[in-house]
């Protein structure tokens, strides 16, 4: 037992290691030194529960579930990995969110499933899809034996989803939340599940679904996400919005995440009509060009004329975008309860970063506006000065 707790603790440290990362594609290579990492500890823990059973040191039993977490740990790591994302119009924010398997974990789930004492280096391109599904197989018959592993049918639920079989992974998430139906994450997972099903639509029962899941939990990212999605299918733009930018508060401000949210409501609001913003264009004196890198990163922001210091708005664009026309909204604001809406009178500054860092330094090159209105349109700034 304590060999089998001691495999099941390394398990979920290399879990953690794997979903510990950006939501971003990698590029080839360190795709493979992650393949080749999951194929390392994968295949040194198998071999060592081998080697324990043969030994004596190992009953059959724990061995057994020793196993059996091997295959449950590797299922929530293909799930995790699921990183190529789709996109649909209007539901760009469920990029975070949705995506299709990558063979990544191919090899490692060979070593639980098939014939461990025939690794070789030689077969580790060869795994089908079949063995894969064949291992899910093996969860789901399980589950029938034990109906009420409320985990179990949402394990059974994202390996389907991962595997494209939707209609599948809505039935298994159906069974988890028949046993868990205050659970908002599952209820979104679920949602989620049955729009795919249902040919990438959410009108219906997975929006009701995505509704119970935000009353439980209205902070629930998945869930607001969709929520968002649903209402720009249904062309209702200023709802989505609004739903897209209660998310902003609960991830990073520069993040990736961040900005692509920002986006999404940001066309929203347009196409609502709903856009209220400052309008401009921002140049580049002809006395400082030799001054700054074509790449170099250009900060154009709004800021309360009288008022807290910290930017209402930001936009990221670099020098060879200058001369550049300019929007500036509430979608693009900094900080909860600082929007630029809320200012009547505001500056706009716009700053050329040596160093690519949004706070300044000395040597920066900037230029600022006189006050202005917070919806005001044709606002000039010419970067003229060095800081």
């Amino acid at each position: 037992m304590i060999l089998f707790w001691g495999v099941s603790g390394l398990l979920a440290a290399v879990a953690l290691f794997c979903v510990v990362r950006p939501l971003l594609r990698h590029r080839a290579a360190e795709r493979v030194s992650r393949r080749t990492l999951n194929i390392a500890v994968y295949r040194d823990q198998l071999r060592e529960l081998e080697a324990d059973l043969r030994a004596s040191t190992l009953a059959q039993a724990d061995y057994e579930r020793a196993r059996r977490e091997l295959e449950a740990r590797l299922l929530e790591d293909v799930d995790n990995q699921a990183e190529e994302t789709q996109t649909r119009r209007g539901g760009r924010a469920m990029m975070i969110f949705t995506g299709i398997s990558i063979p990544v974990l191919a090899l490692a789930v060979y070593l639980v499933v098939g014939n461990p004492g025939a690794i070789d280096p030689q077969v580790e391109h060869g795994l089908t899809a079949r063995q894969v599904e064949a291992m899910v197989g093996r969860l789901a018959t399980r589950l029938k034996d034990n109906p009420e592993d409320v985990e179990g049918w949402k394990l059974l639920g994202r390996s389907y989803s991962v595997l494209g079989r939707f209609q599948d992974a809505a039935q298994a998430y159906a069974k988890a939340a028949a046993r868990a139906p205050r659970d908002a994450q599952l209820l979104a997972d679920f949602a989620d599940a049955l729009g795919m099903a249902q040919g990438q639509r959410l009108a219906g029962d997975p929006e009701k679904l995505i509704a119970r899941a935000l009353q439980i939990d209205p902070d629930n990212l998945k869930a607001l996400a969709l929520a968002g999605t649903a209402a720009f299918e249904r062309r209702d733009f200023k709802a989505a919005a609004a739903y897209w930018e209660r998310m902003l508060p609960l991830v990073a401000a520069d993040s990736e995440d961040a900005r692509a949210i920002r986006s999404n409501a940001q066309e929203a609001r347009s196409l609502a009509g709903d856009t209220k913003g400052l309008k401009g264009t921002v140049s580049l004196s002809s006395k400082l060009k030799q001054k700054a890198a074509p790449d170099a990163a250009v900060f154009i922001f709004a800021r309360a004329a009288e008022g807290p210091p910290m930017p209402l708005a930001v936009l990221r664009k670099q020098v060879r975008d200058l001369p550049v026309a300019f929007s500036l909204d509430d979608s693009m604001a900094m900080a909860p309860g600082l929007k630029l809406s809320e200012f009547p009178r505001v500056v706009v500054g716009a700053r050329i970063s040596k160093s690519g860092s949004a706070t300044p330094q000395p040597g920066d090159l900037q230029g600022i506006s006189a006050p202005v209105a917070n919806d005001a349109t044709g606002v000039t700034v010419v970067i003229d000065t060095v800081r």
